[in-house]
């Protein structure tokens, strides 16, 4: 009989914890965060799980071979269970996305779960898979951009994006083994990931900590110390997106260092396991950018507590 935790390994229920981050980076942005921020959140984290059940479906017959642990394979969830979980987490993710932004987000959560399936369904053991999945991550931070000037978030959607394609990449090489020249690439595009997100997006991130470090002050002296903790305000605005995108490139690249030492398929799997749990510090680091400090730290809190969960059920 099918257990709840038999679905949650199904779905890598943990690894859904760097999903949310994607929309919360799009809307802080696109100057969109708001009260649809979270439930769009919630079918952006929907369809990863439908994603990931379409996948394992589609992959059972290779997993029976080289990873006979998985549920399906292992007979404690049926493919019949597995495509009919996928397809109803597929349409309560476009679903919940259409009523919660209307045709501007529907526009964007379509073409995202037809790019989950087709990456599923047919680009995954191509040349193309890892760039089909990367134009998911994209349009996932896309979707968060959705109720605000959509274009403002294409930088975000793009280094996201990049991030994808590095642990996709990786992610082939988990039962095989990998070459030293593949983590190389991979850490290379890392360190340019870290170095996109760590520029402050100057002007906005300026504006928000202007607004938070409070403009209120009265007389001379008020108006001093008003003057002083919005630079200080500032200068915190500017250094944290830094900050996070270095926790990021420091977590996944050094596991990406030892794969380049040691290429193993277990070294393999270690580095795609801290490429999907360490994401929340890049989408903090980017949250961070768009001007919304704060909510960056909490985006990249879940960091922590995804590589805790994931000593339970495994995010690969």
């Amino acid at each position: 009989m099918t257990t709840l935790a038999d679905l949650a390994e199904l779905v890598r229920a943990p690894a859904a914890l760097s999903v949310p981050g994607d929309v919360v980076a799009g809307a802080a942005a696109a100057g969109a965060l708001g009260p649809r921020t979270p439930a769009l959140a919630g079918a952006s984290v929907l369809l990863y799980w439908a994603g990931m059940a379409a996948n394992d479906w589609a992959d059972r017959g290779l997993d029976a071979v080289e990873r006979p642990e998985r549920p399906i394979p292992s007979g404690r969830v049926t493919p019949a269970a597995a495509v009919g979980l996928a397809a109803g987490l597929t349409a309560a993710g476009v679903g919940l996305a259409a009523a919660v932004g209307g045709r501007r987000a529907a526009a964007l959560a379509v073409p995202l779960a037809a790019t989950i399936w087709g990456y599923d369904l047919l680009a995954k053991n191509t040349a193309a898979g890892p760039a089909v999945m990367a134009a998911c991550r994209g349009l996932d931070v896309l979707l968060g951009a959705s109720g605000g000037r959509v274009t403002r978030a294409l930088p975000a959607a793009v280094t996201v994006a990049a991030h994808t394609w590095t642990v996709t990449a990786l992610s082939r090489r988990e039962v095989s083994g990998a070459d030293a020249a593949l983590p190389m690439r991979t850490l290379a595009g890392t360190a340019l990931v870290a170095a996109s997100a760590a520029l402050p997006h100057t002007r906005r991130a300026a504006a928000s900590a202007a607004d938070q470090g409070g403009a209120t002050a009265q007389g001379p002296a008020d108006e001093v110390g008003g003057r002083a903790s919005r630079t200080r305000s500032v200068g915190v605005a500017a250094v944290l997106p830094a900050v996070l995108a270095g926790w990021y490139a420091a977590r996944y690249g050094a596991a990406q260092a030892e794969v380049i030492r040691d290429p193993s398929a277990g070294r393999v799997r270690a580095a795609v396991g801290a490429g999907i749990t360490g994401l929340p510090a890049l989408q903090g680091a980017l949250t961070a950018r768009g001007g919304a400090g704060l909510l960056g730290l909490a985006v990249a809190a879940a960091a922590p507590l995804g590589r805790r969960l994931a000593r339970k059920v495994s995010p690969t």
